[in-house]
């Protein structure tokens, strides 16, 4: 079984070759989690050898990097469209390349990014790819704090037992943009599209982990090296 230093060493090559997407003068989203961090790490690496790019983050702590590294970030007030994002992904269907995100916390920022790129990036180790999404992740729904228990409950009638997420402390865990996380087991999901639709149009819901029809390229990374793993074409 492989141990985690190869796993890290894995997205660690996969970050890489997302990095080497980037042109410059480009304007580009920044993903949440391990794997974007490897690529924000490479992206670092590249601006203080002269790469010219501007950044918008998904999260604090991506931002934080960020700045440490040197990389100029920007806002959506200056740039209504980003080039490209590199992110990484909780779970990857093959052939639709639809995705679960978010138990990195950042769902809703990074869906947000998503949406208004003209290419997102996946990038992820193979246990990511599974032929159908819900059977080896939760699905993070974001809500907002008054009345979740609520949303709870009507959660319920779509078949799930939600998860109050907590953080280290125990307290409820709290989104960048102040919201709560109900983690949601649904196992293999036959349909993401009409869940994604459902689960949207719940009251108290801000926004759901299902990342449909965005991603177009998945670069995912195993002990033979990174594959490009594209959307199937209808």
């Amino acid at each position: 079984m492989a141990q985690a230093g190869s796993y890290d060493a894995q997205k660690r090559a996969a970050a890489e070759v997302a990095a080497a997407m980037v042109e410059d003068g480009m304007v580009i989203g920044l993903g949440t989690g391990s794997t974007a961090s490897f690529a924000i790490a490479a992206l670092s690496r590249r601006v203080r050898e002269g790469l010219r790019i501007l950044a918008i983050a998904t999260s604090e702590r991506s931002a934080a990097q960020a700045r440490s590294g040197g990389i100029p970030l920007t806002s959506f007030a200056e740039h209504l469209r980003l080039d490209l994002t590199i992110d990484g992904a909780d779970e990857i269907e093959r052939g639709s390349l639809n995705l679960i995100k978010g138990l990195g916390g950042a769902l809703l920022r990074e869906k947000i990014v998503a949406a208004a790129s003209d290419r997102l990036v996946i990038v992820a180790d193979a246990r990511k790819l599974t032929a159908r999404l819900g059977g080896m992740a939760p699905l993070p729904v974001e809500v907002v704090l008054f009345g979740w228990e609520t949303t709870a409950q009507r959660l319920r009638g779509l078949g799930t037992e939600p998860v109050l997420r907590r953080d280290a402390g125990g307290q409820p865990f709290r989104t960048d943009s102040g919201n709560l996380i109900l983690d949601c087991v649904f196992g293999p999901i036959d349909d993401p599209a009409g869940l994604d639709r459902a689960i949207g149009q719940t009251i108290g819901v801000v926004e759901t982990g299902l990342f449909i029809g965005i991603a177009e390229l998945a670069l995912v990374a195993d002990a033979a090296g990174v594959q490009r793993v594209v959307k199937s074409r209808a």
